[in-house]
């Protein structure tokens, strides 16, 4: 699916170079689930970012199915983002004056589905992840879990080939967290989806399939404990 090879990010800050991503070369396959560790600051969302074309490497290749995502126009990536990408983030990022169904059914606003496909679609997304009962509640009438389910109903309504999930425990408790990490591996076990997450947590990268670990802009990957896909 992915191919990043000595793919580079800089940025100025100040009168300073910042290294975020240094000459990292990576492969992800259709169905993989990779866990990325890191300390904060290192470029694990960097690499999550141009993974999801919302950044673009200062040099090196990063092709998706044999298109390298450089060369591509702004509207082609933003139409790859919309059909076959799923964000799931920390802070959930849902918008505060809509109901948990309007919320996932945002989702699907670009792709120019109907009204009421939409809703179906949503609705069958919100029952997904248990919370069929709680599709008319504002974020704030919801527990952070619950709203990160809704994340994650949003994420999956586009019915999409990558997830990319930065963080998605993170403001959660221990028991929460466990419940959300559970329900993204059912996600990538009976989907066949490809998953990338980004985690400070050990005992939730040890669940994946494959664990890179992200210091100083340079990225190496191991083996990790989670099932393949049947």
């Amino acid at each position: 699916m992915y191919t990043l090879t000595g793919v580079t990010r800089t940025y100025r800050k100040d009168n300073a170079t910042v290294t975020a991503l240094s000459s990292v070369d990576l492969v992800i396959e259709d169905g993989d689930w990779l866990a990325v560790q890191g300390p904060t600051g290192h470029g694990k969302t960097t690499l999550l970012q141009i993974l999801g074309g919302l950044d673009r490497p200062s040099s090196g290749r990063v092709t998706v199915d044999g298109r390298d995502l450089a060369t591509l126009r702004e509207a082609d990536i933003a139409a790859i983002r919309a059909a076959s990408i799923g964000f799931v983030f920390q802070t959930f990022n849902l918008i505060p004056t809509l109901s948990a169904l309007e919320n996932v059914e945002a989702a699907l606003v670009p792709l120019r589905i109907s009204t009421a496909d939409r809703r179906r679609r949503a609705t069958q997304a919100l029952e997904s992840v248990g919370l069929a009962d709680r599709s008319g509640h504002l974020p704030s009438e919801l527990s952070g879990g619950q709203q990160q389910r809704v994340g994650i109903a949003r994420a999956l309504v586009k019915q999409p080939r990558l997830l990319l999930a930065d963080e998605p425990t993170g403001n959660l408790d221990e028991q929460t967290r466990d419940e959300i990490i559970a329900l993204l591996e059912n996600v990538w076990h009976d989907r066949g989806l490809t998953l990338v997450l980004i985690t400070h947590d050990p005992a939730i990268a040890a669940r994946a399939h494959r664990v890179a670990q992200m210091r100083n802009g340079r990225l190496t990957v191991r083996s990790g404990q989670a099932r393949t896909h049947q």
